[in-house]
């Protein structure tokens, strides 16, 4: 895979969140981690981001053992500080605290300098009939392509 492919998506934070804000942030990563990233060994499904002493960790993100590493491999499912400006981190701080918000990881991705990227957004979760609406939407939207399609 090149560099530009890696492209690891967070799919249930759409449905579980309402999204707010979003927010690109570099990680700061082990060697091993960087390369496991880009053979696309590593998942987001679970994660969420958290303030431990004024700094923004990631925390449940899976980042599979590097196969060609030797015993410097690193932990799986170790927390990745988050790297923001810290204008950026007091804001989103205060709106944690304050709101009740939530910060979700929704894309893990490497950028064309090659640099291993998270895009974070601050969100707000959703209740099951919000969830229900949403998934009514969606199948009217894919019921009216269907028969827009027949008529083409």
């Amino acid at each position: 895979m090149t560099a530009n492919t890696i492209n690891i998506k967070n799919r249930k934070a759409k449905f579980e969140f309402e999204i707010l804000d979003k927010f690109v942030t570099g990680i700061k990563l082990a060697g091993t981690e960087i390369k496991a990233i880009r053979q696309g060994k590593a998942s987001i499904a679970e994660s969420f981001c958290e303030f431990q002493n004024n700094e923004l960790f990631v925390i449940n993100m899976t980042v599979e053992e590097y196969s060609h590493a030797t015993h410097f491999n690193h932990d799986p499912k170790s927390a990745r500080k988050l790297l923001m400006k810290r204008r950026e981190l007091k804001k989103l701080e205060k709106e944690v605290k304050n709101s009740g918000l939530t910060i979700v990881p929704l894309r893990l991705f490497i950028n064309e300098r090659g640099l291993a990227k998270l895009q974070i957004a601050l969100a707000r979760g959703k209740k099951l009939y919000d969830k229900r609406e949403t998934m009514k939407d969606r199948d009217n939207k894919r019921r009216l392509d269907r028969i827009k399609k027949d008529y083409k």
